[in-house]
């Protein structure tokens, strides 16, 4: 898909030289940069709610449940 931005001239020229150095096209290495924004992002929006419910809520783990998972590491630990 063909589209239009806008950027700041140091970057274009940047993106330009990068581009011509490591031999890949403008188009492939805006590509490239956006798809690793998003994957860099993609878990904001969970994180976002992890922080909202533990602002409220203890993240501690119960003792019995600590114990037990303490129990079962051991146990691989051993084999």
């Amino acid at each position: 898909m063909k589209t239009t931005i806008s950027i700041p001239d140091s970057v274009f020229k940047a993106a330009e030289k990068f581009a011509q150095r490591v031999g890949i096209s403008r188009s492939q290495l805006f590509t490239d940069a956006v798809r690793k924004y998003l994957k860099d992002h993609e878990n904001e929006s969970v994180t976002k709610k992890l922080n909202k419910v533990y602002s409220k809520e203890s993240s501690s783990l119960d003792p019995v449940a600590h114990h037990l998972q303490y129990l079962s590491i051991l146990s691989v630990l051993s084999l």
